[in-house]
């Protein structure tokens, strides 16, 4: 993938404003973004690898909370601290709420088949809680523009993207600003 795009989103619920920049090369892909949501602003860096893992995720707010991570490629994570994070184990991408661009890394990622669903284990990382957890998703390529996004707990939309695969539309939670 070559990439080298700025991209806005507004969120409707809560009323957010993002901005992030992708730059993607052979060698890596690096994201930064900066999000204003009514209780903080969040800034985050996301690295990945030239096979489109995720190797390291900076998230710091604006009150002074920071979550590092960092990744091998394969699955396996740890904190700043160094400490390992096993209930991440077998994780490649991060979801990050309040975003939307964290749904094209798998995207980005995978080989898609119309109609035929795909299963990740993600680090989900709540940016109001400033915590991570392991969630399991599944994403199923529709048409050329449509992704079905699902969950365990049962949340489901209808993901509209662009030809890079950044979303266009979340239904219900964002809106891309062009």
């Amino acid at each position: 993938m070559s990439l080298d795009r700025s991209i806005r989103w507004r969120g409707l619920d809560p009323v957010t404003l993002e901005h992030c920049h992708v730059v993607s090369t052979p060698r890596d892909t690096r994201i930064r973004g900066a999000i204003i949501t009514p209780n903080y602003g969040l800034f985050y860096r996301i690295k990945l690898d030239d096979s489109e893992h995720v190797r390291t995720v900076r998230i710091e707010r604006t009150d002074g909370k920071v979550l590092e991570l960092f990744s091998d490629g394969s699955g396996n994570w740890s904190d700043d601290r160094a400490e390992p994070l096993p209930a991440l184990r077998h994780c490649i991408d991060i979801d990050l709420w309040p975003t939307p661009l964290t749904n094209s890394l798998p995207l980005w990622r995978c080989q898609w088949v119309i109609g035929e669903p795909q299963r990740f284990a993600m680090a989900w990382i709540d940016g109001d809680q400033m915590t991570v957890r392991r969630d399991e998703q599944i994403y199923t390529q529709l048409d050329d523009i449509n992704f079905r996004f699902q969950n365990a707990d049962g949340f489901e939309r209808v993901l509209e993207v662009d030809a890079d695969r950044l979303v266009v539309n979340y239904p219900g939670l964002f809106q891309r600003q062009d």
